[in-house]
């Protein structure tokens, strides 16, 4: 799988131009099999406007897109809120098929700063089979747990696929996260991450690609736009040795003992 990793800045607020634009760096790789695009991508990340930016997947603010991913045969992964049915809004992961149609829906199931506030939490996580592969759909702040991750692998993921928008002083924090969530599941984790300025928040890059082993094996600068091209290999057997998801023990209860209680 060749996936394209984008790490840009939104016109905060401007749907249409920032579904324009996804669709435009869609149309421009039409050897990718997959785009990445990062967290809230298509409207911006600013919380209190994020329920007045927020549409439906089957908004026709998304429909250049769909067209695009159809025309070039690629899948998208774009970042956005998303108008719920009782009118409340979550940040969700829009997963678009190389047809053009709507393939998954994955919604933030861990809110991170001011966006419980705004944003229902996702009561699910999703493995969705895409461009050729099973990806586990991760946003931003998930990737800080080792749960959600190691169920996606449970689940079938052969790759991890987080959309984020960190920023300072967080940029450390994902570079050991990402890096941890591949080793802890002997899984690929391809990460998109955004750059620029927008709500006080300044917004860290860093966008890569990070091996089954933990190693980064392709990442873009802090500060500046980029596309990042990766070729994501296809499962390999590994070291048994090292198998976690095999050799995981579910099975061990906890022993709290009281301070001074007798052993």
């Amino acid at each position: 799988m060749r996936a394209l990793l984008v790490q840009a800045a939104p016109t905060p607020g401007d749907l249409s131009a920032n579904a324009a634009r996804a669709a435009e760096i869609v149309r421009s790789a039409p050897d990718a099999d997959l785009v990445l695009l990062p967290e809230l991508y298509l409207g911006g990340y600013d919380l209190e406007a994020a329920r007045r930016h927020a549409v439906a997947v089957d908004d026709p603010v998304l429909e250049p897109l769909r067209a695009a991913a159809e025309q070039a045969g690629t899948a998208v992964l774009i970042g956005m809120a998303e108008r719920l049915p009782d009118g409340a809004a979550a940040n969700s992961l829009l997963a678009i098929d190389e047809r053009g149609r709507t393939a998954a829906i994955y919604r933030k199931t861990h809110l991170f700063g001011g966006e419980p506030g705004v944003f229902e939490p996702g009561d699910e996580l999703v493995v969705v089979p895409l461009a050729g592969r099973r990806l586990g759909l991760l946003i931003c702040f998930d990737i800080e747990f080792p749960e959600p991750a190691r169920a996606l692998a449970h689940a079938g993921a052969d790759v991890l696929v987080a959309a984020v928008a960190n920023m300072d002083p967080y940029e450390r924090d994902h570079e050991l996260a990402s890096r941890a969530r591949a080793l802890d599941n002997r899984l690929p984790l391809l990460y998109a991450n955004r750059v620029g300025q927008e709500s006080g928040l300044t917004f860290v890059g860093r966008t890569r690609a990070v091996s089954p082993d933990g190693e980064v094996v392709a990442q873009a600068g802090r500060d500046g736009e980029e596309l990042l091209t990766v070729d994501v290999p296809p499962m390999a057997v590994g070291d048994e040795l090292v198998d976690y998801l095999a050799q995981v023990r579910d099975d061990l209860p906890v022993s709290v003992k009281s301070a001074g209680g007798e052993i």
